[in-house]
């Protein structure tokens, strides 16, 4: 086992421990291989996570590179995992230990400090009035460019909800998504994250809508609007629900450091389609993991005003009437719901709301 007491050398490695060697051929036996790639993606991860905390260092003295090594030395990272090393750690344990060093003053500042830095990034108590203003001045409804939905909504989507679309095969989900995107991304010149988990955006579409939009026709001006369009909607394709964590962690850091952009809204089509195969036994870990991406979500929508717009396909149901997937836990997560119904007799399609913070109860 490495020794992490003692200070890495100007290359970063541990002067106790090295990685084992081999000839060019050699086959690594599979233990070693392990230990070869955990010490190289520690040091990769080291490195990567070191500037944070460096650039730290000009605000808080007390947490200069003699605390850093002592942090490293008990497990705690260097980097944006600091926090959650230093929330599992036993602080008295680590106290302890500082006391025990030459620098214990200052180590102790340190921890001080840095429990501080932690308690400032929690979310302040609210009054009612802070509230209502929120509400007043950030909430806003915003039109989708379907004009059934925004007038069964009283104009749109409000921004910090998460809203649904539900519906079987066919019945315009995506095209509804597609619209929005574009509406957002033209009339209201923000940007729009799509996460695209079944290979269903359609660049051609999105230049339909933005010629009906503009009412441009097939003219260099149309042509610009429809790359600036373009531009402000950043597509991913997703097609596990840990790719879609990546992307929203991604997500909600480049928000919190100012280098999102203005984001207005969020797509995620479709949200069942990555959460339906992690349901399929009786383990709580799919429900927990399913939790946990409705809450980021709504943490999202909320913290930075952004409408969260999300799909879901339908099941079978009681006498074969079809229901939202995703089930009873599912459905108290989102704050609007939304039922897209097709008639294939006659072509022709319908939206009803199932779910609505205004309405007193809902089916």
């Amino acid at each position: 086992m490495p020794n992490y007491s003692q200070q890495p050398n100007s290359k970063g490695n541990r002067p106790n421990y090295h990685p084992p060697y081999r000839k060019a051929g050699q086959q690594v036996p599979r233990r070693r291989f392990l230990l070869e790639t955990t010490w190289k993606n520690r040091r990769a991860k080291s490195a990567k996570e070191t500037a944070p905390l460096k650039a730290v260092e000009l605000d808080y003295p007390s947490i200069d590179s003699n605390f850093q090594t002592f942090c490293a030395s008990h497990g705690i990272l260097s980097g944006f995992d600091a926090v959650e090393d230093f929330l599992i750690h036993d602080l008295y344990e680590l106290t302890a230990f500082a006391r025990q060093q030459p620098t214990s003053e200052k180590l102790e500042q340190g921890i001080t400090q840095i429990l501080a830095i932690i308690d400032t990034q929690h979310q302040p108590w609210v009054n009612g009035v802070e509230l209502l203003d929120d509400a007043v001045h950030r909430k806003h409804v915003l039109p989708t460019g379907r004009e059934g939905i925004d007038l069964l909504l009283g104009g749109g989507l409000r921004v910090g909800q998460l809203t649904e679309l539900v519906g079987p095969s066919s019945s315009d989900k995506t095209q509804v998504c597609l619209l929005a995107a574009s509406y957002f991304a033209s009339k209201h010149m923000s940007t729009v994250v799509y996460l695209d988990t079944g290979n269903s955006f359609s660049t051609q579409r999105i230049a339909e809508f933005v010629g009906r939009l503009s009412n441009h026709t097939v003219s260099q001006a149309g042509q610009r609007n429809l790359q600036n369009v373009l531009t402000n909607i950043l597509c991913h394709s997703v097609f596990d629900i840990f790719a879609m964590f990546n992307v929203l962690y991604r997500l909600e850091f480049n928000l919190k450091s100012q280098k999102g952009g203005q984001v207005r809204l969020l797509i995620v089509d479709s949200i069942s389609s990555l959460i339906s195969p992690i349901l399929g036994n009786s383990s709580s870990q799919g429900r927990a993991l399913m939790t946990s991406a409705g809450y980021l979500l709504k943490k999202l929508a909320h913290e930075h005003n952004i409408v969260v717009l999300v799909t879901n396909h339908t099941v079978g149901g009681e006498k074969g009437i079809p229901k939202p997937a995703l089930g009873q836990t599912w459905k108290s997560v989102v704050h609007v719901r939304l039922l897209l119904s097709v008639n294939h007799g006659n072509a022709t399609r319908s939206i009803s709301v199932l779910k609505h913070l205004s309405m007193v109860s809902y089916f």
